[in-house]
């Protein structure tokens, strides 16, 4: 998931350097989206592995 985010984040960045603001704004929020996700299950699953224990 989070190989998902840099993906659109760079496709964000290029389309931003091209001039395409709005697939430039909508990567850049699916990006922030995936990136929060991987966030949130990264530490839900680092809490389980700490409780298993």
């Amino acid at each position: 998931m989070l190989r998902w985010a840099i993906i659109f984040l760079v496709i964000a960045i290029v389309a931003a350097v091209l001039g395409f603001g709005g697939v430039a704004g909508a990567a850049t929020n699916i990006a922030l989206i995936l990136f929060w996700i991987f966030v949130i299950l990264f530490v839900i699953s680092l809490i389980m592995g700490l409780v298993r224990r």
